[in-house]
């Protein structure tokens, strides 16, 4: 499934993935050998390949004439693409999209041939044995596209709420992808209004971005409890004639920090959030709709509002479906635990960035998307750390500056970055790593930031909450591990958190248990994190009712 609604009704496009393709992996014994495998999907999921890291090749053949683009919605974690055996393209980075045209195609039948590769390497900054798992495969959707001489490649739109007048900036960006000179018109419909932007001259292979400001006075606004959608649809004429279409879904909200408190539309926000990792057992990371909207299903049973996106970008069906759900979303990029060593690899700086960029141009519409963040634990306590998040949380503010920015720090009361986010966040484990009440650590921690740092004032958030416990495991000595231990920590942990009134919410770590990179399986049993209120098949422990009760019953 490419999306949750509709995005073209003139381009002509068709999913390849959905359906069988040759796979074989290129290093190994089974090296050579050809499998015919599901996509999307991820190589480890097969019964050969459970621990495999090396290069492995796709194949499919499509037909095809003329000019066509290629979408990739993610490969695992670089990907080298080759059309009818020439390389087209390449990527790095598993988790946001990427995309290649190609220009005059003779119709026939055409070869698409996708190396994926999960190793680590020097070259590689961000995909480094992990407290979660690395996996292997085209693990997204793969699009089709015909395109014309000149086609629409994004539209951003910006809510902005005036007097309890709706307005919205339009941001549209098209590309002539030929040697010659075009002249087009355009025309964009959104929530009743038609704009019909001036005609455009492109010279050859060039691009423009057009903007107009538009007032809505009779359209609902988007929240939590009516999570209200609109689609904005333009049109790309040529002499007349209509030759591309783009079609994207966005709603009226507003997200605004006055003082310590963030506000949607005006009303202040209690985030009640748990950190998600996209992981199954059955299908890695590349989950189904079904998969994702059940995991949607035990989050919002839970009495949950928000939900973290540990620790990269995600699949856009899910984002849509918290569009639709209206479930807030924290999205961030692709960079987790990384030392100052790891930050000083030569290849740290333009691979982060690349994902900010890929990522806020891609989701830009999404309204569930109420924050941004980056550089989940990295080196914020560090001066040359303190560079990085700074031009990481600037090229956030370059490209988006409707939504609030932030980073969740484990440095204690060591951490010399609070002057740079919009909103302080941290993550703690009281009555995990340490003994210490909760109550008690969270004041000593939030007034060190109010007293000591340059986060002072700032909304204050506590991003990762929790505790371990092994599905099954239980005895009455209640020790750690225990399904009874995990339950009576998050209690504790829950109620200092939500009881204490200067911090606007907080995001359980984590969801469900998830694989992790074979290298952590010291000091994680099962070779799992298993900190999910819900194992790995979606089981509920014990502390699924006490989250579901902690949260029902606390105020939104």
């Amino acid at each position: 499934m490419i999306r949750g609604f509709q995005t073209h009704k003139i381009r002509k496009q068709q999913e390849l993935t959905g359906c069988l393709w040759d796979f074989s992996p290129c290093q190994g014994e089974n090296a050579g050998n050809i499998y015919k495998v599901a996509t999307p999907c991820c190589w480890e999921n097969h019964p050969d390949f459970s621990n495999y890291r090396g290069e492995g090749e796709y194949k499919t053949t499509f037909e095809a004439a003329g000019n066509i683009r290629l979408e990739f919605k993610g490969v695992s974690h670089t990907a080298t693409i080759y059309l009818d055996g020439k390389e087209i393209a390449s990527h790095y980075n598993a988790y946001t999209i990427f995309d290649t045209i190609a220009m005059g195609l003779q119709s026939g039948e055409h070869t698409l041939t996708v190396k994926a590769d999960n190793r680590f390497s020097p070259k590689s900054a961000l995909h480094i044995p992990n407290d979660y798992m690395s996996y292997g495969g085209v693990s997204r959707p793969v699009i089709l596209q015909e395109l014309p001489c000149a086609y629409i490649r994004w539209i951003h739109i910006t809510p902005v709420l005036c007097n309890k007048i709706w307005q919205a900036k339009v941001q549209l960006n098209i590309k002539n992808i030929e040697n010659t000179e075009t002249e087009l018109t355009v025309q964009t419909q959104l929530a009743g209004k038609t704009i019909t932007w001036n005609a455009v001259r492109l010279s050859a292979f060039s691009e423009i971005t057009l903007e107009s400001t538009q007032e809505f006075d009779k359209v609902q606004s988007w929240t939590t409890d009516n999570p209200k959608l609109y689609y904005a649809e333009t049109t790309l004429f040529q002499n007349g004639t209509a030759v591309d279409d783009l079609i994207d879904r966005f709603g009226f909200r507003e997200i605004k920090i006055e003082g310590k408190q963030i506000f949607l539309n005006g009303k202040k926000l209690k985030i009640k959030g748990l950190c998600r990792h996209e992981d199954h057992p059955q299908f890695g990371c590349a989950l189904p709709y079904a998969a994702i909207a059940a995991d949607l299903d035990i989050l919002q049973h839970l009495g949950a509002n928000s939900v973290r996106t540990a620790h990269y970008p995600n699949d856009e069906i899910f984002l849509d479906l918290c569009d639709e759900r209206g479930i807030l979303v924290w999205e961030e990029n692709h960079a987790r635990g990384l030392s100052e060593e790891d930050m000083k690899n030569p290849y740290f700086e333009q691979q982060a960035e690349q994902v900010i960029q890929e990522m806020i141009t891609a989701h830009y519409n999404h309204p569930s998307i109420y924050i941004w963040g980056i550089l989940n634990e990295c080196a914020s306590e560090t001066e040359y750390g303190k560079e990085c998040y700074e031009k990481q949380l600037n090229l956030v503010k370059q490209l988006d500056q409707s939504r609030p920015h932030s980073f969740a720090s484990c440095k204690f009361k060591t951490d010399i970055c609070f002057g740079l986010p919009d909103i302080v966040s941290y993550n703690i484990y009281p009555l995990w790593y340490h003994d210490t009440p909760p109550e008690e650590y969270l004041d000593d921690l939030y007034q060190w930031v109010q007293n000591e740092t340059d986060g002072a004032g700032k909304p204050f958030m506590i991003t990762e909450i929790g505790a371990g416990g092994l599905y099954g495991y239980r005895n009455n000595r209640h020790a750690k591990w225990t399904e009874e231990y995990q339950a009576e920590a998050l209690e504790k942990q829950l109620q200092a958190v939500l009881n204490y009134k200067d911090c606007i919410g907080v995001y359980i770590w984590q969801f469900c248990d998830i694989r992790i990179s074979e290298e952590w399986f010291g000091g994680r049993p099962r070779t799992m994190n298993n900190k999910g209120i819900v194992d790995e098949y979606r089981r509920p422990k014990l502390a699924y009712d006490i989250v579901k009760n902690i949260y029902s019953n606390s105020p939104s």
